[in-house]
């Protein structure tokens, strides 16, 4: 870190430390956000449907519930995305004004994502008890197919700034734009499959995590059972399917980013076979305080237990990325998903052996626990993915301090933005809690963004 702050400090542009500050804050406070985006809807849709196939009064009522504090988010979502897309020109010139071409296909879709996904939400929300029930229903798939798009959108940018492609650099200026490659590349298509399981794992976890700690207040209805058994099945199924697809994403750092893949498994030397460190940091360029699994390393790196982990020393000094920050982050996600993947897998056995793990109050407490606990693994992947790239804003193209602005007023947008995310968690803390109170003291009929006054019939 003193080397950090002294570089920021002389060669490095004004703008640099404070434009990483509040490009960290956004994104990690949006990210939460876009996976409501991305996995309320259809749970929306199985909770409505089952209403509307069974004449299902608590699935419905639920439904109608869930689609409000839908509706907040999004308008929320709404602000802080609109926050970031600013940000991406106003701190990082560098990389939007050379490089606007390559990216202005995918951003474009996502725009025309989030517009569609907003129009359908509207008319979702207008649609009760105004149309019939089966087609107001099938609001619910452009919704979700929108907030998909949208997400895989934002993602191929993310792995094209991992994996450079679809165009070339010619004595200094872009060339040969190819757009369509960004967005299908095969970097991309597995970045977002990890970040769309991801998604239904933090909002399944979440939601979850609300339903049971009503259970533990004694809230033992059909209606809080529903609310957490449709959600936690949900991410149930992430959670098992998670660790796979991370397992296949992680194995292509080897030719990828094999600098990241060294700091997530902190391998100073080139080692074969590889063990597995669990915990440790790197203390005075030695990998310390760590347990040590022969093997295990080469095979979650590789998929071998023979193959070769290269370690940090393959690669020069000035390329390495913050190795202590990207090894905690990493360790943090793949610890948590693994927690959670064997406590959904107990869970779900002793649902077959004909238990009710529910009526356990230590099985609701880690519910409720698991909620923050994803969010926690969501947040430590993306520092362990964005960290881990550094020094490069572009991999092997375009390093971080040549991308930054250099303007030091940045530091007043820095300061704006923790303001403005700070009003909009309270605002929705206090809009959330004020419809669960008027929800439990009977009132159904609550008004929400892009909604009409509803009229009970």
């Amino acid at each position: 870190m003193p080397d950090l702050l002294l570089g920021a400090l002389t060669a490095d542009p004004a703008g640099l430390l404070p434009a990483r500050e509040q490009m960290a804050v956004s994104l990690g406070w949006h990210i939460v956000l876009a996976c409501f985006g991305v996995a309320f809807p259809t749970m929306i849709f199985v909770v409505h449907r089952r209403g509307v196939v069974r004449d299902d009064a608590v699935a419905l009522r639920l439904a109608r519930r869930w689609s409000k504090v839908a509706a907040v988010l999004f308008a929320i979502g709404a602000v802080s995305g609109t926050v970031l897309s600013f940000e991406m020109g106003l701190l990082w010139p560098g990389l939007m004004g050379p490089y606007g071409d390559v990216l202005g296909l995918p951003f474009a879709f996502e725009g025309l994502s989030f517009f569609v996904e907003a129009i359908f939400l509207g008319l979702y929300l207008y649609g009760w008890d105004r149309m019939p029930p089966r087609r107001h229903l099938l609001l619910l798939l452009p919704m979700a197919v929108a907030g998909i798009v949208g997400s895989y959108c934002v993602i191929s940018v993310n792995a094209w700034m991992n994996m450079p492609t679809g165009f070339r650099v010619v004595d200094g200026q872009v060339t040969d734009v190819d757009p369509w490659a960004v967005l299908f590349s095969s970097g991309t298509v597995l970045s977002f499959a990890h970040m769309w399981v991801g998604a239904f794992m933090v909002v399944g976890f979440v939601v979850a995590a609300v339903y049971a700690a009503g259970m533990l207040r004694g809230r033992r209805d059909d209606h809080h059972r529903l609310g957490f058994t449709v959600p936690f099945g949900f991410a149930s199924v992430a959670a098992v399917v998670q660790p796979v697809i991370g397992h296949v994403l992680g194995m292509r750092l080897g030719e990828t980013q094999p600098a990241k893949l060294a700091a997530f498994e902190l391998a100073t030397t080139t080692e074969q076979p590889a063990p597995l460190r669990m915990g440790g940091l790197l203390v005075d360029g030695d990998p310390r305080f760590y347990l040590a699994i022969p093997r295990w390393g080469s095979f979650i790196a590789r998929g071998s237990f023979r193959k070769p982990v290269a370690g940090l020393d393959t690669v020069p000094r000035e390329d390495w990325p913050p190795v202590n920050v990207t090894h905690v982050a990493f360790q943090t996600m793949v610890g948590i998903g693994t927690l959670l993947a064997v406590a959904v897998v107990v869970f779900w056995i002793a649902r077959w052996r004909g238990r009710d793990p529910l009526a356990h109050r230590p099985v609701l407490l880690g519910a409720v626990l698991a909620g923050p606990l994803a969010v926690l693994a969501l947040e430590s992947g993306w520092v362990a993915t964005e960290v881990g790239r550094q020094p490069w804003t572009v991999w092997h193209v375009l390093r971080t301090p040549d991308a930054a602005t250099d303007n030091p007023g940045i530091w007043w947008s820095f300061a704006g933005a923790c303001l403005l995310y700070l009003g909009m968690t309270v605002a929705a803390y206090v809009v959330l809690r004020s419809m669960a109170r008027r929800w439990r003291a009977g009132e159904e009929h609550l008004p929400s963004p892009y909604g009409p006054e509803e009229v009970p019939r």
